[in-house]
């Protein structure tokens, strides 16, 4: 007995559609039937690519002739309130790439609108996926390293970035929204909310406008404090791009994860090595490997939503992360301690 498949449309056919798309395709019980892009020949050469029936240049005249279950936000953060209430006012559900607005008030609006409309409300939050990481909260959770009471989570490297993402180059706030939305989110993910956080911001690279180095300290809700460090401006030894790399120490060991997606625990009996690969997707490009295979799990997750299950990647949970981000610009703007809660 054949299932229904739910029918998506692609909103923006840039850089991360062609991980975005081919990461659904990867999933039984859902399909792109439509792709929009301002510039139409970027949408039909991805439309060709990917096997996508329908081509569109309006978002008005696809809403009006596509029978859709859901909309898969992946344009400029800028456009993803305006596309999301066209979406939402015709009962479509919404998964949205992350950053989810360029504002903490427009994220909060999205949501709102969301709600107002009985629609559901997913963000495409995927390196809390990333397999590393899920081995690494697996482990922190089982307790072997006791109670866990110092950490740091670091996302930094060289790797030029502006090379396949230009528009980075002109936004006013850079590594907190691009990255932080990532890193504060797998701070969340592994050690639960923030009490305080207090953050300072540099712009090392003068050819960018926003900020390119980040450091954000917190105190949990369950008395870890954690040091999340972000930087596109370090020459480092061993290049990291893209891992996120972590340490925590707890009361009977510590726990890293490494280059090389290596997961380390150390206790009183010495440590314990394993290596956690990325699953490998021939459309996957290499130098994003962990990224582009979490992008499968986490869209894995957000379909059990669509269907009615449980899913981590709301939008309602997300909106703590990028409350995290806002406060953060806040905390660095005005020298102060940001109070939670």
């Amino acid at each position: 007995m054949d299932v229904k498949k739910l029918r998506f449309a692609i909103f923006g056919t840039g850089f991360w559609a062609h991980f975005q798309i081919p990461g659904w395709q990867e999933l039984e019980g859902v399909e792109c039937v439509a792709a929009y892009n301002r510039t139409r020949a970027k949408a039909e050469k991805v439309a060709q690519k990917f096997g996508i029936p329908a081509v569109y240049d309006s978002q008005e005249e696809l809403l009006a002739n596509e029978a859709l279950d859901f909309v898969d936000i992946c344009t400029d953060v800028n456009t993803h309130l305006p596309l999301a209430k066209l979406a939402a006012e015709r009962g479509l559900n919404i998964v949205c790439q992350k950053p989810m607005a360029p504002s903490l008030a427009l994220s909060k609006e999205l949501l709102a609108i969301c709600k107002a409309n009985d629609v559901k409300l997913f963000v495409n939050e995927n390196f809390r996926w990333q397999a590393p990481i899920r081995k690494f909260k697996k482990i922190l959770d089982s307790g072997a390293i006791g109670t866990p009471f110092k950490a740091r989570v670091s996302f930094c490297s060289a790797f030029p970035v502006f090379d396949n993402q230009p528009f980075l180059a002109e936004l006013e706030h850079f590594i907190l929204t691009d990255i932080g939305s990532h890193v504060l989110d797998v701070c969340r993910f592994l050690f639960g909310e923030v009490q305080t956080l207090y953050c300072t911001t540099r712009r090392i690279n003068q050819n960018i406008q926003g900020e390119d180095v980040a450091n954000v300290v917190m105190k949990m809700r369950n008395d870890l404090t954690c040091f999340a460090e972000m930087s596109y401006a370090s020459r480092l030894e061993k290049e990291s791009f893209p891992q996120v790399l972590a340490l925590v120490e707890g009361s009977r060991g510590s726990l890293a994860l490494t280059h090389g997606y290596s997961v380390k625990t150390t206790t009183e009996a010495g440590t314990v090595a394993e290596v956690i690969s990325p699953k490998g997707y021939d459309w996957a490009d290499p130098e994003y490997a962990v990224v582009h295979a979490s992008i499968v799990d986490c869209q894995y997750d957000i379909l059990q939503g669509l269907l009615g299950g449980v899913t981590e990647t709301t939008g309602a949970d997300n909106l703590k992360t990028v409350e995290l981000v806002w406060k953060s610009y806040e905390s660095a703007a005005e020298d102060k301690l940001i109070r939670f809660g």
